[in-house]
């Protein structure tokens, strides 16, 4: 499973999805509105279980996904 989340100054897995719109923005590419967006489709689909499925947001695209990527981690 996925879970986006901050620990220190970097993204990584969480135990849970449980990661707020702030945190949410510190990832490469996501401002207020994609980061709440992401927060839409967690609460919609039940977490996420592969960084992928963030192309399914609006504002997330593969340049997007790709900026990011390193800051995702999935267990």
């Amino acid at each position: 499973e996925i879970s986006l989340g901050l620990v220190g100054s970097e993204m990584c897995i969480r135990d849970r999805n449980t990661a707020d719109i702030t945190e949410l923005e510190k990832l490469n590419g996501v401002g207020p509105k994609t980061a709440q967006a992401i927060i839409d489709f967690r609460n919609a689909q039940g977490g996420f279980t592969s960084p992928d499925q963030l192309l399914a947001i609006k504002g997330i695209g593969e340049k997007t996904l790709e900026k990011m990527r390193d800051q995702i981690v999935v267990k």
